[in-house]
């Protein structure tokens, strides 16, 4: 093997590395948000999670892929910890999948036309072509993720078959064998060498292939490859496992903790059982005998099942191991974060997008629970509650920033431009909902001031205050509840109750321009009372803005031309829209022109 044939290696490794990127991305595409379906409903148990990790490995071809969203999961809240460690082996087993599909390389059509179809040389080059066509000369998403798939499974194998032909001249290497024979004398070195060469290329699936390529130059025997194997899986749990924990809540390290723990416990017990049976001189021809790509693929799969059902009934151990190692942070209730927006999702774009969403709308029920709050604070002030409101402000802030920055960053991984606006409806949902938390700090002012003053409200503009409450706390529990299932039905019943409530502040503020006339109201109570109305009527403005943003999403004509629809609506064009609007002026107008102006 002379230094061309090195550069050829290294280039089929390019291309293998390549193609499997290709062909990964493209599943991922296809799979779309299914995978966080499947990932949070079919992971009940630990062995639902095993098998639901390895399928899903098995079709994304991707036990980093897997394990990294597994963690972006665990961030949001989605996944608890013993679900992810069902999953984190079955990811080692799904991920055996590809060496199976290398294997493809031993295939001997014997003169079949048939079976020439599926050999490597053949199946390369026509999958690389209709990948090419589906994506150069289809316009629909799914046609080019399918071109994707086909064009990275061609990659693929023709860098797998450049490495077979680069180490080819390695069968008549004395060197080489020597080397070898040197290796497979001590396992332990074995490891080592499977685990560092994993580190270095970041692909468990990659350095088996490799394995398989030099299983081509007949000298490797199963002394050699069997604990390399091993090693290769405590490789791949380094550099995914470790990697995925930083940045990440306490659940998402103890995942890569379990990763760790269950590979290394699978290798020693593997280790131990081969030791056994070799002492013993249990199949003697076996551990000398040259294993060609089928049975390094074969003993993969057969190590990675096995030692997943050793210690599957262990699951709850390493979890609570893995709670040992990495300890919890004491924290008070009140202070408790949002659910992580982990950028380990942006694998996914959907599953990132869809966590962004339900991370906004529980900073909507944050807000919305401070607007109640902070309007109780004119009945029965609590310097306790009003700590409470502002802390909740402070992590609104906060979360908003960061729910942005996540956003514009999504949005480099936008792979359609149903994604793009969904992202952009986001980020104005995020604003709408941190003005209604800035609301609520408004009339905790007021409030404040008004104790300060010693001044009160009159009884009158008490009531009526409380009907405007009322009406405003519904129009965002109504908001709130559109954006976190997504019911356009719900979204539409916002727009009334709006203009309902725009109605209501102008009577009231009318009226409390003739209690001030008549006296009947000291200026401060009274500036106190309409900024507050003020605020209020602005807060329902971001609820209207907020269901416009999700109604446009089935009609971006909405968006367009915002105006044009809100005057439509208003006139009574819309059906539905004026029954709605009956309805809520019988629960709210004709109650407040009932009170007397006190």
């Amino acid at each position: 093997m002379d230094v061309f044939d090195f550069i050829t290696l290294l280039g089929g490794l390019a291309m293998f590395l390549y193609g499997m990127e290709i062909m990964s991305d493209g599943l991922k595409k296809s799979a779309g948000s299914a995978l966080k379906t499947v990932l949070g409903k079919l992971t009940h148990n630990v062995f639902l999670g095993f098998l639901t990790g390895a399928a899903v490995t098995a079709v994304i071809q991707s036990s980093t892929a897997t394990i990294v969203l597994t963690v972006g999961l665990i961030s949001a809240g989605i996944l608890n910890l013993k679900q992810a460690a069902g999953i984190v082996m079955g990811a080692n087993v799904g991920t055996t999948v590809t060496a199976q599909l290398i294997r493809l390389m031993d295939i001997d059509s014997s003169g079949s036309a048939v079976m020439e179809i599926f050999k490597p040389d053949t199946l390369a080059p026509v999958a690389l072509v209709i990948g090419i066509v589906l994506i150069m000369f289809t316009k629909s998403s799914k046609f080019k993720n399918s071109g994707e798939i086909f064009a990275g499974f061609g990659v693929l194998f023709i860098g797998l078959m450049n490495m077979t032909g680069a180490v080819d001249g390695l069968k008549n290497s004395d060197v080489f064998k020597n080397m070898i024979e040197k290796v497979a004398e001590y396992p332990a070195l074995s490891i080592i060498v499977g685990l560092v060469i994993t580190v270095i290329i970041q692909s468990s699936s990659a350095t088996v292939g490799i394995l398989q390529a030099l299983s081509s130059t007949g000298t490797l025997t199963f002394s050699l490859v069997y604990p390399m194997i091993m090693g290769i899986n405590i490789g791949t749990c380094v550099t995914t496992a470790m990697v995925c924990s930083i940045g990440s809540n306490k659940d998402a390290k103890r995942t890569g903790i379990i990763h760790i723990v269950f590979n290394v416990a699978g290798t020693i017990l593997f280790m131990i059982v081969m030791s056994i049976l070799r002492a013993c001189g249990v199949w003697p021809e076996l551990w000398n005998s040259v294993s060609d790509s089928g049975a390094i693929a074969n003993f993969q799969t057969v190590f990675n099942l096995l030692t997943a059902f050793a210690l599957l009934p262990f699951a709850g151990l390493l979890v609570k191991l893995s709670t040992k190692i990495v300890k919890d942070d004491p924290v008070k209730d009140d202070v408790k974060p949002f659910r992580v927006l982990d950028e380990k999702l942006f694998i996914s774009p959907d599953i990132a997008v869809d966590e962004a969403e339900k991370a906004i709308s529980e900073m909507g029920v944050m807000a919305s629970r401070n607007l109640t709050l902070a309007l109780e604070m004119f009945k029965n002030y609590s310097a306790e509650d009003a700590e409470k409101i502002r802390a909740r402000e402070d992590r609104i802030d906060e979360f908003t920033d960061t729910c942005d920055n996540f956003l514009v960053r999504l949005s480099k991984h936008a792979k359609s431009g149903s994604q793009n606006r969904t992202i952009n409806r986001l980020m104005q949902t995020n604003t709408n909902f941190e003005r209604i938390g800035d609301y609520a700090t408004d009339i905790l002012e007021f409030a404040e001031d008004m104790r300060k003053d010693g001044i009160t409200f009159s009884a009158g503009a008490q009531r009526e205050l409380a009907i405007m409450c009322s009406a405003v706390e519904e129009i965002v529990d109504l908001t709130v509840k559109a954006v976190e299932s997504g019911d356009l039905s719900i979204a539409e019943r916002v727009e009334p109750l709006e203009e309902i409530i725009d109605d209501m502040t102008a009577l009231l503020k009318d009226r409390h321009i003739e209690r001030l006339k008549e006296g009947k109201c000291v200026v401060s109570a009274g500036l106190a009372f309409v900024e507050t109305l003020t605020s209020l009527e602005r807060a329902a403005d971001q609820c209207s803005s907020i269901a416009l943003l999700l109604l446009a999403r089935e009609n971006q004509e909405i968006m367009a031309n915002h105006h044009q629809y809100l005057r439509e609506l208003h006139k009574g064009t819309k059906g539905g829209y004026t029954e709605e609007l009956n309805r809520r002026h019988d629960q709210y107008m004709v109650p407040l022109k009932e009170i007397t102006n006190e």
